[in-house]
């Protein structure tokens, strides 16, 4: 039988792994714990808000170790950094990463975590004096969770570790840059490249840039300019889709926290993970000092960037420096000066791709691809004819044209309309 006093106790002093304590899970759990010498129904309600709380994790199945296992392999702490840096090899490696104090706290730590995901509903009853207050049948008032079979230990956590990093780095492969912090996104774009018809020709260079990366191969920084609506963000989305499983996650940096470019590169640095910081939609104004700070960033910086590491960016300019004709007037040098300025940023990305308007031609094929995927019953001129009035009406024929186009016409026929 579990000792629920002393179970208390360690979990309270819990140390490299204390942050666990402010998760709302496990502090609602040591408050059931604590919960011994309360009415009935004060009780009740614990056990009620744990299992809640229980039944709304990830893992889905009201199970209470694979609940504390997510926990602790998400958890960031010294030893979680350590171990995804491959400063933590297991066995008999680790007297070389401290004295040996800490290891033995983390050791001590994951042991209680162990018996904690081991706790059964049948332990915290015993352990409540009052639980004749619930009659002869308790289970039919305070609803079960399983234990499960996740296992917590040492050797299993490094071993995380060193393949995803920590954190939620390792929880999450998308994250923009705000507030100073890389904020994780739960549910990013789920575009896949296969989705993308068209451009196959124009965006292999960068997933060829990308393997090479994922790879541990020398990899450019890209840069993917073109019109609008032909698909340079989504490639990039798409990118990110296919080799998450490899390890590839995105950080997306607004223009305007590039200057925390340092900041990234020494919070990512280290981490068994490849990383893209990806900037969009990129275009300057004269005089704009984000411009001068990309230029760091990219090239001669004083924080280089790591080999986990690249930028990929897009814009609708190549030019990504406005400038007017006024920019021009003076003597020839003036003039060479200033267009190789507009021209120096995006010379420094190693991988240059162009994302042109398609013709009608390629259009066309577009529609017919993305209507032969979605498996649309129409004749193929009524299609075009269809297509080529939406692209007037938008303003231009793209793939983004054309997948609205396509949205669009799957709901009519689906409500028995024509095109």
């Amino acid at each position: 039988m579990c000792n629920i006093s002393m179970l208390k106790i360690k979990l309270s002093a819990l140390s490299v792994y204390n942050g666990l304590l402010r998760d709302q899970l496990i502090h609602s759990l040591n408050e059931l714990l604590g919960a011994m010498k309360d009415s009935p129904a004060d009780f009740a309600a614990r056990w009620g808000a744990f299992f809640s709380l229980l039944s709304a994790e990830d893992c889905r199945a009201e199970s209470l170790s694979d609940a504390i296992y997510n926990k602790a392999v998400y958890d960031d702490n010294v030893f979680t950094r350590a171990a995804a840096g491959g400063e933590i090899f297991g066995g008999g490696a680790d007297k070389s990463w401290s004295d040996g104090r800490t290891l033995d706290a983390v050791h001590k730590d994951l042991a209680t975590l162990r018996e904690l995901a081991a706790l059964t509903p049948d332990d915290v009853l015993a352990a409540y004096p009052r639980r004749d207050a619930f009659g002869e049948c308790p289970f039919d008032i305070l609803p079960r969770w399983d234990c499960g079979s996740a296992e917590i230990t040492y050797d299993g956590i490094v071993k995380f570790h060193m393949a995803n990093g920590c954190g939620e780095y390792a929880k999450y492969i998308a994250f923009v840059r705000r507030a100073g912090r890389c904020v994780p996104i739960p549910n990013p774009d789920i575009i896949a490249l296969d989705s993308l018809k068209g451009y196959e020709d124009v965006r292999q260079p960068v997933i060829d840039n990308t393997i090479a990366f994922l790879s541990g191969l020398p990899a450019n920084n890209c840069l993917l300019y073109g019109d609008r609506g032909t698909g340079k963000s989504s490639t990039v989305k798409a990118l990110l889709n296919e080799f998450c499983d490899r390890g590839l996650r995105l950080i997306e940096l607004p223009k305007l926290y590039l200057s925390e470019y340092p900041d990234i590169v020494q919070e990512i640095a280290g981490l068994p993970l490849k990383f893209i910081i990806f900037i969009d939609d990129l275009s300057f104004q004269a005089g704009d000092e984000n411009y001068a700070a990309l230029k760091g960033v990219l090239e001669g910086g004083i924080a280089s960037r790591p080999d986990n590491a690249l930028i990929y960016a897009t814009t609708n300019r190549r030019h990504m420096l406005n400038e007017a004709f006024s920019d021009r007037r003076g003597d020839e040098i003036h003039a060479s000066d200033t267009i190789q300025e507009s021209l120096s940023l995006s010379d420094r990305f190693g991988v240059q791709v162009t994302f042109l308007a398609p013709d009608r031609a390629n259009y066309f094929r577009i529609i017919h691809a993305l209507a032969l995927e979605r498996r649309l019953n129409v004749d193929s001129l009524e299609l075009e004819l269809a297509a080529e009035r939406w692209a007037i009406a938008k303003g231009g024929r793209s793939p983004r044209t054309a997948v609205q186009f396509i949205d669009d016409a799957e709901a009519r026929l689906a409500r028995g309309l024509e095109l």
